[in-house]
């Protein structure tokens, strides 16, 4: 009997779409967070954390332009 819809590989495909889904959401939010911190920091003058903060901005931001190439090698290849 043929089978029309495959159940296991779609729930595969629904569960890794929302994993990476959330996980881009919230990489990208920790780059939005590093970028607001290391502003109010640098205004407090504490060059010190705002440094920190900046590098957190610019490892989520890396982050997330990793996801989005590794996304789009997945779709072409």
């Amino acid at each position: 009997m043929a089978v029309i819809v495959e159940t296991s590989e779609m729930l595969q495909t629904v569960a890794a779409s929302v994993v990476a889904g959330v996980g881009v959401t919230v990489v990208f939010s920790v780059a939005i967070w590093g970028a607001a911190r290391f502003v109010d920091l640098s205004r407090s003058e504490r060059p010190v954390a705002a440094a920190a903060a900046a590098a957190v901005g610019i490892a989520g931001l890396a982050a997330t332009l990793g996801a989005v190439a590794v996304g789009l090698v997945v779709m072409v290849g």
